[in-house]
């Protein structure tokens, strides 16, 4: 390996172990629970029978688990951090639901090629920072004639601009791609296409709605691992500027006139049926 290949190369495991440390600060099942909206969609777009065997994939606190379990799927729910799968099975539990928890680094899945009907990710395996094994692990563990259901925010989506804002601030790990390609269309058909039968993507918006720009800001902070992450990075002089700057994103998205926030994200709702 030359130098400069040495230099480019990103040491994904540390990136991992970072990444796990900042989606388990914070309390990210305050943010994902918001979210639930899209599993439901996304678990009605799958259209599974009763007792396919599925595993949801970087699954945070279950949000997606939890649909296809409310529809009497097998579900395993799969995550790098405990804490966020800890979260996931206190809410089955209060619901009445099982799930099989199991802690996995969706670019090394400990499962078996083909091992599931169905395999999903809202929001989760996008972060992963090498890409391509992660696309690829999702593919060797669905069967063949299996689905692949996916939920991830497009790059030009209001989530997609807030990394971007976080990156002028706080350098992302070199040589990591953004995690909003999987939500580029031309991207998705490269990774996916050569075992799909068939790609359906679907341009969907979910609505981030809070009391105002400034109470989402410090919700995020305190709650979401890597704006808290961000912050903290920062000293405490180059901290307002950060502010500011989500400040002024959320008010190029915000439709509300009455002072609250109510703000549209672009994501697509993936469902690729693999040959």
């Amino acid at each position: 390996m030359t130098t400069a290949e040495t230099q480019t190369t990103p040491d994904f495991a540390a990136i991992k172990t970072k990444q796990c440390a900042a989606w388990s600060s914070g309390d990210y099942s305050r943010i994902g629970s918001t979210l639930q909206l899209t599993g439901e969609e996304l678990a009605e777009a799958l259209a599974l029978p009763p007792r396919a065997r599925v595993l949801d994939v970087a699954a945070g606190n279950g949000n997606i688990s939890l649909a296809l379990a409310r529809r009497f799927c097998d579900v395993t729910s799969s995550d790098y951090s405990d804490a966020l799968l800890a979260r996931g099975r206190q809410r089955a539990e209060a619901e009445g639901f099982e799930l099989d928890s199991r802690l996995a680094d969706a670019e090394d899945l400990p499962f078996a090629d083909g091992e599931y009907a169905a395999v999903v990710s809202t929001f989760g395996v996008m972060f992963a920072p090498n890409q391509d094994a992660a696309a690829a692990e999702l593919q060797r563990v669905c069967a063949s004639g299996g689905k692949i259901g996916l939920a991830n925010w497009t790059p030009a989506s209001f989530i997609g601009e807030l990394f971007r804002v976080i990156g002028k601030h706080v350098a992302p790990p070199a040589g990591v791609q953004s995690p909003a390609r999987w939500g580029d269309s031309e991207w998705l058909q490269e990774r996916f296409g050569a075992q799909a039968a068939d790609i359906r993507i679907e341009r969907k918006s979910f609505t981030f709605r809070y009391p105002s720009p400034q109470y989402f800001v410090d919700y995020f902070r305190e709650f979401y691992g890597p704006v808290e992450k961000a912050f903290a990075a920062l000293s405490e002089d180059a901290r307002p500027a950060l502010e500011a700057d989500i400040l002024e994103l959320v008010a190029r998205f915000d439709i509300a006139k009455d002072g609250t926030m109510n703000v549209p994200s672009e994501y697509v709702e993936v469902v690729i049926s693999k040959r």
